[in-house]
């Protein structure tokens, strides 16, 4: 079961100022309860770490969309949603100060064996949250990021080269420290399985390099030969080694979309379908449709029965509000399938899974990075994959009449099957990727994978596009008000540097170039 941990020391750390560091208080000794410990745990250091980067970053209710709606998967029907309409705001660097806990972690495990390990874990946790940081808005703070107790009370900005640099080697470092390891406690994902620690932080590595597919002619990223070596370590093998959050019958531990004695949630009722998603599956009358949506109810009324795929329809998310309300009203659009909504467990929710592995894998040798095996076996591993992670976690009486048994996952990928010129099989392989991430990989990967590759077409709506210009898709969100207000000499180099000095949503970072 994971924690969620208090945020009250992260928003007090936050009216300081960010800077990417924090002022350490030294309290007198006459406040210092001897019946406590004066420190903490290394398990308990690393749990607070992990809560901090999967079930809080996936969170609850309406947070929950927010990611599908930037991506495309669903419209909403409430009111205008920012991320639907593509509003990119300023965001925080919050999700850094977590990082405070990796030295004291390290510091305090109880023998040399659990320091390998927590040395380890704590490389992956950094790669993980600058990763996550960079890819919204270009150059951050990483090599005096979380200084604070050395006295770096503003932190300069590292260029993005110089960050996914970093970042590589500190999935290096995971691979070796993890590889020497011991298992621990602490761990509500893979219950201390250091094993399946070092395959995520391989698996991770991989997803981070494909980012780097416009730099393969960087001799200091070397990114294809450096594929080459990480592909060759321990990876994911099957969904069993998703980096995935489950859920108990609890509230605040239930599934973040279900509506249930446990948990009410009361936006269930607002989002439909979007053709990005249901498109390609009706097309190509992949059974999944039926495990993500509920047809049409004007189309059932109208006769159609819930395993026609006739009887689903996808809408725009680019169209008037009025225009897919409309729609809802009339019955002419899908909901989310109800086992979201109903199971308190409905799946578990992946920020890394095998089938993305796969999928990348499928990339990786299409553009020629890697050889031996197929891009086909890989993406047929992904799409198959995907599917039996489906037939395990939805009841039947959920797949409205459609399950999918083993023949018809192991003959499907047939009717996909990769073909025509390298970009179209990339369109190809990109389009089942998006697929299989409809309520998962929450932070915002979908709509990274269509700023990298163009896949899926989201449509541009100029009526109702929020970015300016009208357009055009924005690339960035802007840099957080706190290091305007406290950080603002280096992040005024950053920007001059990076954008010409203009903190703006279509500016192009160095990983788009």
């Amino acid at each position: 079961m994971t924690k969620h941990i208090s945020k009250i020391s992260v928003i007090a750390a936050l009216v300081t100022g960010f800077g990417l560091s924090s002022c350490t208080k030294k309290f007198d000794d006459i406040n210092t309860n001897p019946d406590k410990p004066s420190q903490a745990s290394s398990e308990w250091l690393a749990t607070n770490m992990l809560t901090s980067i999967t079930s809080k970053d996936i969170s609850q209710g309406t947070g929950f969309r927010q990611p599908f709606s930037l991506g495309k998967y669903i419209s909403w029907t409430e009111l205008v949603s920012d991320n639907q309409y593509n509003k990119l705001t300023r965001v925080d660097f919050a999700r850094l100060l977590v990082l405070r806990d990796v030295e004291p972690m390290i510091k305090n495990a109880s023998t040399p064996e659990l320091k390998t390990t927590f040395e380890g874990f704590g490389h992956f946790i950094r790669a993980w949250q600058f990763f996550l940081t960079t890819m919204q808005v270009g150059d951050i703070p990483y090599s005096q990021a979380i200084q604070g107790s050395t006295g770096v009370i503003k932190a300069k900005y590292d260029t993005q080269k110089e960050v996914f640099i970093g970042i590589l080697k500190e999935l290096d470092q995971a691979d070796s420290l993890f590889s020497k390891g011991v298992n621990f406690t602490g761990d509500f994902i893979y219950q201390g399985n250091v094993d399946k620690w070092r395959r995520l932080a391989n698996t991770f590595q991989l997803h981070v390099l494909m980012n780097l597919y416009k730099k393969t002619a960087d001799a200091d990223l070397d990114v294809v030969n450096k594929f080459k070596a990480v592909a060759a370590r321990p990876l994911m093998r099957d969904y069993n080694d998703n980096f995935a959050v489950t859920y108990t019958a609890s509230a605040g531990y239930a599934y973040p979309w279900s509506n249930t004695p446990a948990q009410i949630n009361s936006f269930v009722d607002y989002p439909v379908m979007s053709n990005s998603l249901m498109d390609p599956m009706i097309a190509s009358q992949d059974r999944r449709v039926f495990y993500m949506a509920e047809p049409a109810p004007a189309l059932i009324k109208a006769g159609k029965s819930a395993s026609d795929f006739t009887a689903y329809l996808g809408i725009d998310p680019a169209d008037e509000m009025s225009t897919i309300v409309t729609r809802k009203t009339a019955g002419n659009s899908c909901g989310v399938n109800k086992r979201y909504e109903q199971l308190y467990n409905a799946e578990p929710v992946g920020l890394m899974n095998y089938w993305d592995l796969q999928f990348i894998l499928a990339e990786a040798t299409v553009r020629g990075w890697i050889a031996g095996t197929d891009a086909q076996t890989y993406y047929a591993n992904g799409i198959k994959s995907h599917m039996n992670f489906y037939v395990k976690y939805t009841p039947a009486s959920y797949a409205h009449g459609m399950v999918m048994d083993d023949a018809y996952i192991n003959a499907f990928p047939a009717t996909v099957a990769l073909t025509g010129s390298t970009e179209n099989q990339i369109k190809q392989i990109i389009t089942q990727k998006y697929i299989a991430g409809f309520f998962q990989n929450s932070d915002f990967t979908a709509w990274y994978e269509n700023r990298r590759t163009g896949y899926p077409a989201f449509t541009i709506n100029p009526a109702t596009n929020l970015n300016t210009p009208a357009s055009a898709m924005p690339l960035r969100w802007l840099y957080p008000q706190k290091e305007l207000d406290y950080n603002a000499g280096n992040l005024s180099t950053a920007l001059q540097t990076q954008y010409g000095g203009n903190d703006d949503n279509n500016v192009v970072m160095w990983l788009l170039k």
